[in-house]
């Protein structure tokens, strides 16, 4: 068989096996994401044709007051959750590094168990626990506070505790990345540097903390984009309150799109805060990178 011939075979070969995503990729995610794009161009409805209207939707946005307050509790939801999970996740990766055996393997089991649970059951299962009555995280809430509170319906407690419930739904994940990310680094390191009297502090500055560097960028990462698409929690826990505290970007596009049918409008909030998403990400992936380097 001639080399060019051989070459058309693991072309047709390589297509062949490529297709299938090619097509499921154009079909759900290429066409749709096209399409917002042009429907953020114009004032249709969610369903059916509009007017072309260029850029009045984004220009809305520029003076649209719910639209800040939503970016607002975006950026502030990030604030309160994306750092302190990643630190979370290390300490408790680097508490379980520590135990070997089935002992590690169950630890390990219950810090994932609530990432495979349904958002659904998530939040009922805390309804539960801060209920302002009933709740068995009550007491603990009027230690702090001095008095139960309904922290749903508080401006000063709804998001914080969001977070909190987030922060225990996603945190295993980020716990298995770290564990992973500890298993590859070689136990020879930690043999020389023992022999040569360093610290447990200076182990994980001068070899932990490098060596492990790539996967905490992964990590802030992944959690940066997956706490900008805030949605599900607090439309289950709060619903946007109470007074919009808790109304986030993608609260503002079902409302706009599914119970105002502003499908044109909605779509260019959708394009905002996949452009606000992008920039954000790449930035902070660079910046890390540039840090790691160092």
């Amino acid at each position: 068989m001639s080399r060019i011939r051989r070459k058309q075979r693991e072309m047709r070969s390589a297509i062949i096996l490529v297709a299938p995503f090619m097509i499921i990729f154009a079909i759900f995610f290429l066409y749709p994401t096209i399409k917002v794009v042009m429907l953020s161009f114009t004032n249709a409805p969610l369903i059916g044709d509009g007017d072309w209207v260029g850029f009045d939707n984004y220009a809305k946005l520029l003076t649209d007051r719910l639209f800040r307050t939503s970016l607002w509790n975006n950026l502030y939801f990030v604030v309160l959750t994306v750092i302190p999970t990643t630190v979370i996740a290390l300490l408790i990766a680097l508490a379980v590094g520590q135990l070997r055996g089935r002992m590690q393997a169950l630890v390990l089991t219950l810090f994932f168990l609530p990432y495979i649970l349904p958002v659904s059951v998530v939040t009922l299962i805390w309804s539960w626990m801060l209920d302002f009555q009933f709740g068995i995280l009550q007491p603990l809430i009027a230690a702090v506070a001095g008095r139960p509170v309904a922290v749903f319906r508080d401006p000063n407690w709804v998001m914080p505790m969001i977070a909190l419930v987030t922060v225990w739904w996603t945190n295993g994940f980020n716990v298995l990345l770290f564990i992973a990310g500890l298993r590859n680094i070689p136990q020879d390191l930690y043999e020389a540097a023992a022999l040569d009297g360093a610290t447990p502090w200076q182990r994980f500055r001068r070899i932990t903390w490098p060596l492990l560097w790539p996967v905490t960028t992964l990590v802030l990462t992944l959690q940066l984009i997956l706490q900008l698409k805030l949605f599900d929690q607090v439309y289950l826990l709060s619903a946007g309150g109470p007074f919009n505290q808790s109304y986030v970007v993608l609260l503002q596009m079902y409302r706009e799109a599914f119970q105002l049918n502003n499908g044109g409008y909605a779509s260019a909030v959708a394009m905002v805060l996949f452009a606000i998403i992008v920039i954000l990400s790449v930035l902070q992936f660079q910046l890390l990178k540039i840090r790691g380097r160092r």
